[in-house]
Parts: C-alpha cells; sequence; structure tokens
C-alpha cells in the first residue's frame, strides 16, 4: 500500500507543475477571423464626407451609440477618450495611430453640430459619424449591434435602446478585440497596450 502512495504522491508531483501553471498567452487577437465590420461612407461632426478607407493604415476605436443617452454612452466615451491618453502618456507613438470613432444609432437628432459638442468633450481626435439612417442600420447590423428607439413620447423624447461595444479594428479593418469600455480607463489603455504595434 505505501508504494501505491509514493507512485501516486510522485505521479502527482509531476503533473502538478502543469495543472498550475498559467496559460500561454493568446497570440491572436480575440476576434480575429470574425466576421464584424463593413466599408461604410457616412458624415463626420464637421458635416465632411468620411469613408472607411480615410482611416485606413490606422487602429480604430468603432463604438455605437447616441449623444441624448442619458448615461451609459457619454460614460463610456469618457472611458475611451481618458484609455487612449493613458495609452498616449505611455507610448505616444502607438496611440497616435489609433482613432477613436463614435457611430451614432441616432441620427435624427444626431446632427454634425450636436455631435461635434459631444465628441470634443471626451478626446481631441475623437471622429463622430452621423448619416442617412438606412447607411447607419447597415453598419450597424455589420459590426453586430442591436438598435431599436422607443416611440416619442409626449414632448418628443425618446431612447435608444442598443449594444454596448468598442471595437477595436486593425489597419486594415479586421477586427481585432473588444475593448473593457464599461471598465476603467486604465484597463482600455492595457488593451491597447497589448494590440496596438
Amino acid at each position: 500500500m505505501n508504494q501505491i502512495a509514493r507512485a501516486l504522491s510522485a505521479l502527482l508531483l509531476t503533473a502538478l507543475p502543469i495543472a498550475c501553471s498559467s496559460p500561454a498567452p493568446t497570440t491572436h487577437a480575440p476576434l480575429e477571423g470574425a466576421r464584424i465590420g463593413a466599408p461604410f461612407t457616412l458624415t463626420d461632426q464637421d458635416g465632411k464626407p468620411r469613408s472607411d478607407r480615410d482611416f485606413a493604415g490606422r487602429y480604430r476605436i468603432m463604438y455605437f451609440g447616441y449623444t441624448f443617452c442619458p448615461d451609459v454612452c457619454p460614460v463610456d466615451a469618457q472611458t475611451i477618450g481618458a484609455g487612449l491618453r493613458l495609452f498616449e502618456t505611455k507610448d505616444a507613438t502607438r496611440a497616435a495611430k489609433v482613432v477613436p470613432i463614435f457611430v451614432t444609432v441616432d441620427p435624427a437628432r444626431d446632427t454634425p453640430a450636436v455631435l461635434k459638442t459631444f465628441v470634443a468633450a471626451f478626446h481631441p481626435r475623437m471622429v463622430g459619424l452621423t448619416g442617412d439612417p438606412a447607411a447607419i442600420a447597415a453598419l450597424t447590423k455589420a459590426y453586430g449591434v442591436a438598435v431599436q428607439a422607443e416611440k416619442p413620447n409626449a414632448d418628443g423624447g425618446y431612447l435608444v435602446a442598443h449594444g454596448r461595444f468598442a471595437f477595436l479594428m486593425g489597419p486594415s479593418g479586421k477586427p481585432i478585440a473588444l475593448l473593457p469600455q464599461d471598465q476603467t480607463p486604465q484597463a482600455v489603455a492595457d488593451e491597447l497596450e497589448r494590440w496596438v504595434k
């Protein structure tokens, strides 16, 4: 019995380093190969037409929201902007390759002028995009972001329910990872540090 116990102990001790070791670091992007994103042509906060081709060669943080959002969208935009600023402090060269993009899911109210004030509050390089409702709907669908506007109330106001994601897209427009914009600026900065080359 003693021999069996010793053999079993030896076996467990040799297996222990394997069982307790950390998993190997991920070398590929979590969203690698996912069918996320599509070409687009929309209007920026200065009223100029912008397409996905304007951002070729740069990393993009794609976030979908709306400026009349009472709580979530401003907080997420703040976290994204602050996270990018932290990354800029650590590595300005790599951070300069990143452009944060806020795509409205409420083009009826989010005109270029409204977007201009909104995005300027969060990061000087944040781009706001609006446009034809059909073009916005096609883009949200391409990113898998569900959008549902409520019926307007007596004052004409309404909320828009939407998916809450910040997609990090690579220089070729391929998806890399979801950024944790629902966490802290440091968490966003850490993910940018991890994936932006």
